[in-house]
């Protein structure tokens, strides 16, 4: 996937044809798109200094945009504080991935009944593809055409409720989505979940498309968890002193 379909799925669920201010959205575009790749991690502070030599700005523009981050959930600001990454607990992850479990099985559920034979056909090249860039391990041009799929995939559906809920959770769920197929195999794990959806799509099993759905979200609610977990061992883990020397 090229930079330019990151560019397109960043501006809509970030809203940035809105901005009068292209810098605004141009510098909220990068830190987002850092964010989920895991450029800028979780807790980790954003200089607007910095920011603002990098875009060769005024700090007015840097705020707005990590004001902007901040509603979506993306960035922390708080008085008396540098603006830094979010970093969300792991029961509030554990709710928003609960909560995508249904809507996606509602979503999986709607797309048998609803995607024509063409439409069908159109998602099985697009996951022929995944599989392509899963082989090849390039986890960001996975994610990113991941992202889309399921994205067409509400289109196919024409639910506009449901797609208005999952793009209200989108942008806080991107960044765990992108950590959990970072974990050892999670890639092949992955595409295989999204071949066998479109199979059960393809042979017009709703119930199967569903649990599919869910059970795929589940896997990869653990690879979050798993890598997690990881980090605080890693954080945790005392430094080696060095000998002393002669």
């Amino acid at each position: 996937m090229s930079d330019q379909d990151t560019h397109v799925v960043l501006e809509r669920l970030l809203r940035l044809r809105d901005r009068r201010e292209p810098l605004v959205a141009q510098i909220a575009e990068w830190v987002g798109a850092g964010i989920i790749e895991g450029r800028l991690e979780p807790g980790q502070d954003l200089n607007s200094v910095e920011l603002s030599r990098r875009f060769d700005t005024s700090r007015t523009p840097v705020r707005e945009a990590l004001m902007l981050l901040e509603q979506e959930g993306l960035v922390e600001m708080k008085a008396r504080r540098r603006p830094r990454v979010a970093a969300p607990s792991l029961t509030d992850i554990r709710d928003i991935y609960a909560v995508r479990r249904h809507l996606l099985s509602m979503l999986a559920g709607l797309l048998v009944e609803r995607a024509t034979d063409d439409e069908l056909a159109e998602l099985r090249t697009w996951v022929e593809t995944m599989r392509r860039l899963a082989d090849a391990g390039d986890v960001d041009a996975y994610f990113w055409s991941h992202v889309q799929l399921q994205e067409r995939m509400t289109e196919i559906v024409q639910n506009a409720t449901l797609k208005q809920i999952l793009d209200s959770l989108a942008l806080r769920t991107l960044m765990l989505r992108h950590l959990s197929l970072t974990r050892p195999g999670r890639l092949a794990y992955s595409v295989d979940d999204q071949e066998r959806l479109i199979q059960a799509c393809e042979e017009r099993d709703g119930e199967l498309a569903s649990a599919l759905i869910a059970g795929a979200t589940v896997r990869a609610l653990r690879a979050v968890e798993e890598q997690i977990e990881q980090d605080a061992a890693g954080s945790r883990k005392p430094a080696r002193r060095r000998r002393p020397t002669a």
